[in-house]
C-alpha cells in the first residue's frame, strides 16, 4: 500500500479542540484536570530520545549534513522499509490529521501535515503549530509531512535503527517518521530540525530561543537548552511574548516557528509563574503531571513520573502575546545556562567574539528528565544551544549570529540560572527573583550603569551591582565557602570548554582567544 492510497477525506482532519478532547477521553488516552486541561502519560519515554534520531543520506543531504553522533544516517532503502511499515500500520487505524504551518512569517513559513494515531497527540500539534484560517485550510498543500505512530516499533536488525524507537527524516521525500515513543516533543523538534536545515539556504538564521518584545518595540532573545529558563524568563507580564522555543531571524526581523508553548512545569506555582499557570486550562495538554484521582487537581511538585513534566498550550493563552509572532530585530541577546558546577557568574556581558565562542560551545547542564537516562544535572556542551537539532555545521549558524550582532548592534549577555555557592549538591539554584531582576536590568539597559570587571579565567565582564540583587552574588567566587575549591572547579570547567572547542577547527583565532584562558 502507498501513502496516496489512504483516504485522507475519511480521516479526522483539523478537528476542533473540543472534539479532540472528547475523542481522547472516549478512548482512555487521558483525564481532565480540575483546571480543564487534558492530562496524559507517555510511558517509558518522558523525554526526547536523541540516539534514535536519523536523517536519510541521499543526494540532497549528503554534502550538507554534519554527519556524526548527532546526525545519524539511514539509507534510502531503510527509510523506505520504515515508510512501508507505517503505511501498512495506518491502513487499519483511525487517524487524525492536522494541516497547518511552521513559521509565523508568511515569506518563510513551511506548510506541514501531521498524522497521528492518538487524539491527544493531534491536540498537541494543533496547539503547538500555527493553525490555518478556514480559507487557508481550503488551499493548504503540505510541503512536509510528519507521521507519528507511537505503537509502531522498528526492528533494529532489519531497519538499521538503534532500538524499537525511531525519528527519521527524509528531505527528498519530505517526510518525518516517528515510531516507538509517545513523547509528543519529538514531533515539534523534528520540524525544528527540518527548518534548521532549510532556512539558512534562504538567508534566515534558525534559533533555539524564546523571544519577547517591549512597548517600545525592543526585542529580546533568550537562548538555552531545556530547563535553563527560556520559557519562564520570556513569559514576562511587562513584555509581550513572541514565542517560547524556536524562531527565525531574517532580514526583516524575528519570527516564531510555532503557534504555542511547551513549558516545563515541575515546581510550577501561580506566584512564581502566573502566565504559565493561567495558560493551563481547557485545550491545554499536561504531559506526565500527576493528578489527584478524586479532585483532578494537578500536583506540579511531584516528579513521580518524571522531572520533565510539560504543559502544551496555544500562545494566545498567554495574555497579550504577539500574534502573528513577528517582531523587529533584537536589541538584546541572552544566553541562558544552568551551570551545575556553580562556577559561572550569574550574569556577565560578552563581546561579539565571546558571544560566538559561547554560542558554539552551548554549555549548560542537562536537567533530570529532559532526555532518557538523565536523572540528575549533567554538564554538557550543545553547539548553538541546540546541537541535537542542527543538521548543518555549527559554524554556519555561528557565522550568521556574528553577522547579525554586528549589523544590528545587539548587546549579548550570559546568564547562569544554575547553581551558586558551590556545585550541585553543595550550592543552591539561583533564586528566580534575582534572575528576573538581572534580566530586567539587561533589557532596560540599567546594567550598563554598573562597573564591570573581567572574570580572571573566563574573561566575561561581571557587573558590580544590579538593582534588587545582593552584590556579593554577582561574583561567584565570593559566595563559595572554600575559595581555593572554587578556583579548582573553575579551572576544571575551563579545561572542559577548551577540550570541547577543539572540534571547531574552522573557528577563527579571534573566537578561540575569546574563550577561557588558563
Amino acid at each position: 500500500m502507498q501513502f496516496a492510497d489512504l483516504d485522507v477525506d475519511t480521516m479526522q482532519r483539523n478537528l476542533p479542540v473540543v472534539k479532540l478532547v472528547e475523542s481522547a477521553l472516549l478512548h482512555g488516552e487521558g483525564h481532565l484536570t480540575s483546571a480543564g486541561a487534558l492530562q496524559v502519560e507517555t510511558g517509558k519515554f518522558t523525554g526526547r530520545s536523541p540516539k534514535d534520531k536519523f536523517i536519510v543520506k541521499e543526494e540532497q543531504t549528503i554534502n550538507h549534513i554534519a554527519w556524526g553522533g548527532v546526525n545519524q544516517s539511514l539509507t534510502p532503502e531503510q527509510f523506505d522499509l520504515l515508510h512501508e511499515k507505517a503505511i501498512d500500520y495506518m491502513a487499519y487505524r483511525k487517524l487524525y490529521i492536522f494541516d497547518g504551518y511552521a513559521g509565523a512569517d508568511k515569506d518563510y513559513r513551511l506548510p506541514i501535515r501531521v498524522i497521528n494515531e492518538y487524539a491527544w497527540q493531534n491536540l498537541f500539534v494543533h496547539q503547538l503549530f500555527i493553525r490555518p484560517t478556514a480559507e487557508e485550510l481550503q488551499t493548504h498543500d503540505a510541503e512536509f509531512t510528519v507521521i507519528a505512530l507511537p505503537g509502531l516499533k522498528a526492528d533494529p536488525i532489519t531497519d538499521g535503527t538503534n532500538s524499537e524507537t525511531f525519528i527519521a527524516v527524509s528531505f527528498s521525500k519530505k517526510i518525518v517518521l516517528i515510531g516507538g515513543t509517545h513523547y509528543a516533543g519529538e514531533m515539534k523538534k523534528s520540524i525544528f530540525s527540518v527548518l534548521n536545515y532549510l532556512l539558512p539556504f534562504q538567508g534566515v538564521m534558525p534559533m533555539h530561543c524564546s523571544a519577547n518584545v517591549g512597548e517600545a518595540g525592543d526585542t529580546a532573545l533568550f537562548f538555552g537548552l531545556s530547563g535553563t529558563g527560556k520559557t519562564t524568563l520570556s513569559a514576562d507580564p511587562e513584555r509581550r511574548l513572541i514565542g517560547d522555543d524556536e524562531h527565525g531571524w531574517s532580514d526583516s526581523g524575528v519570527f516564531n516557528f510555532e503557534g504555542g508553548c511547551y513549558a516545563k512545569c515541575i515546581g510550577l506555582t501561580e506566584k512564581k509563574e502566573p502566565q504559565i499557570w493561567n495558560a493551563i486550562r481547557f485545550g491545554s495538554v499536561l504531559e506526565n503531571v500527576s493528578i489527584d484521582a478524586v479532585s483532578g487537581e494537578a500536583d506540579y511538585s511531584s516528579n513521580e513520573l518524571t522531572e520533565n513534566t510539560r504543559a502544551a498550550y496555544p500562545i494566545d493563552y498567554i495574555d497579550d502575546s504577539v500574534i502573528p509572532g513577528v517582531a523587529g530585530h533584537p536589541n538584546v541577546i541572552i544566553f541562558l545556562t544552568a551551570d551545575a558546577y556553580g562556577v559561572l557568574p550569574p550574569v556577565s556581558k560578552l563581546t561579539k567574539e565571546q558571544a560566538m565562542y559561547h554560542f558554539l560551545s552551548g554549555y549548560t547542564s542537562k536537567l533530570a528528565g529532559t532526555e532518557r537516562g538523565v536523572t540528575e544535572p549533567e554538564a554538557t556542551f550543545s553547539a548553538c544551544f541546540g546541537g541535537p537539532f542542527l543538521p548543518l555545521r555549527p559554524s554556519v549558524y555561528a557565522e550568521m549570529l556574528g553577522d547579525k550582532i554586528t549589523k544590528h548592534n545587539a548587546r549579548v549577555y550570559l546568564v547562569n540560572t544554575g547553581w551558586s555557592g558551590g556545585p550541585y549538591g553543595v550550592g543552591k539554584r539561583m533564586d528566580l527573583a534575582y534572575t528576573r531582576a538581572m534580566i530586567t536590568a539587561i533589557i532596560d539597559g540599567s546594567i550598563e550603569d554598573a562597573q564591570f570587571a573581567s572574570h580572571p579565567i573566563f574573561g566575561t565582564h561581571i557587573p558590580n551591582t544590579i538593582p534588587h540583587v545582593p552584590s556579593e552574588l554577582l561574583d561567584p567566587r565570593q559566595v563559595w565557602a572554600d575559595k581555593e575549591d572554587y578556583d579548582r572547579q573553575a579551572k576544571q570547567l575551563a579545561q572542559r570548554f577548551q577540550q570541547n572547542f577543539e572540534k571547531f577547527s574552522d573557528a577563527s583565532e579571534a573566537i578561540r582567544a575569546a574563550g577561557p584562558q588558563l
